[in-house]
């Protein structure tokens, strides 16, 4: 009787671990996307020391 109980048990810790086991090794990939905006003038300005802001604007961006 005991050790039949005992088989139970053992057989049903074993199922749960192993079901825990391969629920854990799923992996999810989430997709994201950034998309860097440019920066600004005057942020480019203070990043880089510059006294002005020109230099970054659109029309001088080469």
């Amino acid at each position: 009787m005991r050790k039949n109980i005992f088989i139970k048990l053992l057989i049903v810790t074993l199922f749960i671990s192993t079901l825990t086991t391969l629920v854990s090794c799923v992996h999810v990939h989430h997709r994201t996307t950034v998309r860097s905006k440019p920066l600004p003038p005057g942020q480019a300005k203070k990043i880089y020391g510059d006294k002005s802001a020109k230099n970054y604007t659109k029309k001088r961006r080469h």
